[in-house]
């Protein structure tokens, strides 16, 4: 029996774990003591349960589907847009260090203390709450929304006209853009570019289907909210444990039977362009060439500090040790399971090559078409776990910030009753307004490229802060603000404005390009008569459209008339404009040079704001930072008691860190490594060479 293009076994599958996480949170909250155990689970979560959150709250089905689409769209290098953290992971065992010596609440915590500053606390706290929150839960909804709409398509005698038709000028672009390369009639010619407006408008699709996506992401929301709202912190990294399990299953499932499906990994190089093992892709064939990967990872880098989980999560933790652990651990069993997102975007090019009009909807595609009743129910499961594990711990922690750095400035004196009614409210505003972003996002991509570089706002005076005495709270406040200014304000508002979108001077687009690249002949090849067997050396040459240097895409307003006027949409990225005004001519520039330019901007110039804003503004009162490097400086104890000694002891005697110092009577408050930390940076970037081993062995083995 089918409901809704579902069997009923996978909606019983769904119907039960959907009851099970509510119980949990049920169970959970009737033992919640008071504010700690709602924000922090009292600071006593040991190394199982710090693996399982730590994997819960960085692995979402959002990921696996970006990857998998970017593959799909790109060749193996589209993984980068985020295998490229797999070389942040050794710097997570200092910042998660970090994290737990300094014993706080929230990030805007940390702005309050080491900067004196209620107003940059808040500061913080509002731009997260109004842009990182909702962006972050929107990611996972969209997912999870687009995977439920892939699963349940329209029979084609089910669709409206309208529907109708857009479905088949969907497959007659399809058809025209395959036979391309061989050469179209001027009429098949005009008639390609009038489809691909209007693909690049998203008015083609490939199918339509039963379920509306604002129901699905009403419920969701209310399924996540209530396990949440009753148990907090808590019961996020206890349901993070069930989750982890089918997680796990959600992102290997698909692989075994693709292959089998394709022929094995032999079927798959036969069917899939050689160019697209390439590791980090082609300057002139992909978007993520090897400099460009490196650009994405140091914008990364910078804005890995300031995701709104992260000081609860360390936090939670009973002592750094643990903390340290159950963050690299659950890091990486992240990391092996992108090998197989990336392995099922190679093989979706096998199956599918160019057949879908949205590639965010591979993941769901692919399970209705392999997967048998049952699993697909299993598969829905593990993508809803996926994004709840993250949804979960970040709610709770908008939550933390809204209570310590807003609301109880404002409203002190009040119980911890009263506080943690406040909190769930505000739980509920931001999964409000997640369904507010998944609803009006256009794709994946367009909302990764602000988690990759909006945090980094905030992120470049948590690295400085945390070791450089010299960083000022004016300086912080006028870097902020510019790139709030350059990285989300102009970025999100010029697309909106008229006067922008169809400025003139913003409409820059890079030159065409002819490419031509040699390699072994595909199925598809030998059909076309191009090779007489796969695996034949064939070349081909194309030309790579124009791309847009200052909006994400340059498009006709009125597809039926591409010469006339045209208008800018998706990012505006602000940053080549800054770059722009220095003289630089980027016509000439590639797609991946361009995209690298931006993410170096964006991942060196907060510091240099920092560093020039720094010296001309006065220094922080040298009391306060004494007692709170001395604080950082001094380790997690096993008691409340030997806490309390110790923490003491330092802030008497804060000069007594002077010897270990590496840049001694300076303003630098490095630390000489211990030989922990030794063992666990340079064990971790081992662990990543393991890691890289695997993917080069992934697509090399036939």
């Amino acid at each position: 029996m089918y409901l809704w293009g579902l069997h009923a076994v996978d909606l019983a599958i769904i119907a039960v774990y959907l009851a099970a996480v509510v119980w949990i949170g049920l169970k959970v909250g009737r033992a919640s003591a008071g504010m700690d155990d709602f924000f922090l689970a009292g600071r006593k979560l040991g190394k199982v349960y710090q693996f399982f959150l730590n994997f819960g709250c960085s692995t979402n089905a959002d990921q696996a589907v970006a990857v998998s689409r970017e593959v799909y769209r790109q060749g193996i290098g589209g993984m980068w847009i985020q295998s490229l953290v797999l070389f942040l992971t050794p710097f997570y065992w200092i910042s998660t260090m970090f994290f737990r010596r300094v014993r706080l609440t929230t990030i805007g915590d940390y702005y309050a203390e080491r900067f004196g500053s209620p107003f940059l606390a808040a500061a913080y706290a509002v731009f997260t709450l109004a842009l990182s929150a909702f962006i972050g839960g929107g990611i996972g909804m969209l997912v999870a929304g687009k995977t439920m709409v892939a699963m349940t398509p329209k029979a084609i005698e089910q669709c409206t006209p309208a529907e109708r038709a857009s479905i088949e000028e969907f497959r007659e672009f399809r058809q025209l853009d395959g036979a391309r390369p061989a050469g179209l009639t001027p009429a098949q010619e005009t008639r390609w570019v009038l489809l691909r407006h209007k693909q690049q408008r998203g008015e083609l699709r490939s199918f339509v289907s039963h379920v509306n996506p604002v129901w699905f992401f009403l419920v969701y929301a209310i399924v996540v909210g209530a396990y949440t709202m009753m148990g907090g912190f808590r019961a996020a990294a206890i349901t993070d444990g069930i989750q982890g399990v089918l997680i796990i299953i959600f992102s290997v499932i698909l692989v075994p039977v693709g292959l089998a499906k394709l022929g094995g990994f032999e079927g798959l190089h036969a069917a899939v362009p050689a160019h697209m093992f390439a590791l980090f892709g082609s300057a002139s064939l992909s978007e993520y060439a090897w400099y460009t990967v490196v650009a994405m990872v140091l914008a990364n880098l910078v804005s890995i500090v300031a995701v709104v989980s992260g000081m609860q999560t360390a936090g939670s933790a009973t002592n750094e040790f643990t903390a340290r652990i159950g963050m690299i651990g659950g890091m990486f069993a992240k990391r092996v399971l992108m090998l197989f997102w990336a392995l099922a975007g190679l093989i979706a090019i096998g199956l599918y090559a160019g057949t879908l009009h949205d590639p965010d909807l591979i993941w769901g595609v692919m399970t209705r078409d392999l997967l048998p009743p049952g699993a697909i129910g299993l598969m829905l499961v593990g993508v809803l776990a996926a994004n709840m594990s993250t949804l979960d711990a970040s709610a709770v922690a908008h939550a933390a910030l809204f209570i310590r750095n807003l609301y109880k400035p404002l409203v002190p004196d009040r119980s911890d009753r009263h506080y943690m009614a406040v909190g769930r409210a505000v739980i509920a505003v931001t999964l409000a307004g997640a369904i507010l972003v998944a609803m009006t996002a256009e794709n994946l991509l367009e909302l990764f490229q602000y988690i990759i570089s909006v945090p980094a706002i905030f992120g470049a005076s948590i690295w400085l802060g945390f070791v450089w005495r010299r960083v000022t709270r004016w300086a912080v406040i006028w870097q902020v603000a510019i790139c709030i200014l350059l990285y989300a304000a102009i970025p999100t508002a010029f697309p909106r404005i008229d006067a922008a979108r169809l400025n003139p001077a913003w409409l820059l687009e890079t030159a065409p390009r002819e490419v031509s690249s040699t390699a072994p002949a595909t199925h598809d090849d030998v059909a076309a008569g191009r090779a007489a067997r796969a695996g034949d050396s064939v070349t081909r040459t194309q030309t790579m459209p124009p791309v847009g240097v200052f909006f994400e895409k340059v498009v006709p307003i009125d597809p039926e008339h591409p010469q006339a006027v045209k208008e800018g949409r998706g990012r505006f990225h602000a940053e080549l404009w800054v770059m722009s005004w220095f003289g630089v001519d980027f016509t000439r520039w590639s797609k991946p040079q361009l995209v690298a330019a931006r993410f170096y901007f964006d991942a060196l110039f907060p510091f240099l704001a920092l560093a020039a804003f720094s010296w001309f503004t006065r220094p922080e009162p040298r009391a306060a930072l004494d007692r709170f490097f001395a604080k950082v400086h001094t380790p997690v104890q096993a008691t409340p008691e030997a806490e309390a000694a110790a923490l003491a002891a330092a802030a008497a005697n804060p000069g007594q860190f002077e010897s270990d110092k590496v840049f001694k009577g300076r303003n630098w408050e490095i630390l000489k490594p211990a030989r922990s930390d030794y063992i666990g940076f340079f064990g971790t970037w081992a662990l990543v060479g393991v890691v890289i081993l695997l993917l080069w062995a992934m697509v090399t083995v036939r």
